[in-house]
């Protein structure tokens, strides 16, 4: 009796454990796939990172999604709601590909963090669930933070922080999009259909921008497509099996990677001001996830 106890009370240890190891290897494995992504898009058209990206992203997904579920686990009931979280997909990479070209990488990262910020945004007129006060001053504080990194009025402002605001604002309509699925669509659907359906827009536009890339760039290529796709496997287990109140916190790490890929390949140093800001915007996300993982939005009664 006492060993089955004490197995029943280490199952949630080693759960916790391997959410935890999942976000921490997955935010790492997602800056690398950022950090090429910027390396490679000084030289390539977006359009051609973007399909890239995907291309050898989608084999490490549809690989583990076999292994996991069988064939029958990209069926799906849902084909167009599948299609709009794809588009929202592609729009969102483009956009944060697009900043990795124009801005430091660690001030994109920290704007592309906004994505819960904007979820508690949409939340009620799209999905009905009202958040609470303390999480719209959670909200309110995360985006005093983009304005710390983004610093608008002065010198250091760039209108391109419109792109990384945009992918923040892409991803949060593919969260709540998540709820149109149901229980039926199982993760390896979401994920396959949201890298295929971008692999396919973006192989429809590559003829107009295709760039042949040069031979010793296809192993970066290949590195960024399989990094980006282990990253959301992992990303998206570890909010599987955790918490979403515990595992999010290690989900912005990837912070901590951006600064210091950033400031060591290309020199970037942070001010003082994005520093703040990002954590500022860091503190909101993990607020409303830890409110979110309680129950603390108010749904609107079934009955």
């Amino acid at each position: 009796m006492a060993t089955n106890g004490a197995r029943a009370a280490a199952e949630p240890d080693r759960s916790l454990a391997a959410s935890i190891a999942c976000i921490c290897v997955g935010a790492f494995l997602l800056c690398i796939n950022d950090a090429l992504a910027k390396r490679l898009g000084a030289a390539y058209p977006v359009a051609e990172i973007v399909f890239f990206r995907m291309l050898f992203a989608l084999p490490p997904i549809l690989l583990i999604g076999l292994v996991a579920g069988g064939s029958g686990g990209f069926a799906t009931r849902r084909p167009l709601v599948h299609l709009g979280r794809g588009l929202l997909a592609v729009i969102g990479t483009f956009t944060f590909f697009l900043g990795l070209t124009l801005l430091p990488l660690a001030e994109t990262t920290a704007i592309a963090y906004t994505a819960p910020l904007f979820v508690t945004l949409l939340a009620g007129p799209l999905v009905g669930e009202h958040p609470r006060a303390r999480q719209w001053l959670a909200t309110l504080a995360g985006f005093a933070g983009v304005l710390l990194v983004v610093q608008p009025g002065s010198s250091a402002f760039s209108v391109a922080a419109a792109a990384p605001l945009t992918t923040a604002l892409a991803y949060a309509l593919m969260m709540l999009s998540a709820r149109r699925l149901g229980r039926s669509e199982t993760i390896w659907a979401s994920m396959f259909y949201a890298t295929a359906v971008p692999l396919a827009l973006s192989a429809a536009v590559l003829p107009f921008f295709w760039q042949p890339p040069a031979l010793a760039d296809l192993p970066w290529l290949a590195a960024m497509g399989l990094c980006g796709g282990a990253a959301m496997t992992l990303i998206t287990q570890a909010f599987r099996i955790g918490k979403a109140a515990i595992v999010a916190p290690f989900d912005y790490t990837g912070l901590i990677w951006a600064v210091i890929f950033g400031w060591t390949f290309w020199a970037e140093i942070p001010s003082g001001l994005t520093l703040l800001g990002a954590a500022g915007i860091a503190l909101s996300g993990v607020y409303l996830a830890y409110t979110h993982d309680r129950g603390a939005v108010e749904a609107p009664s079934r009955d």
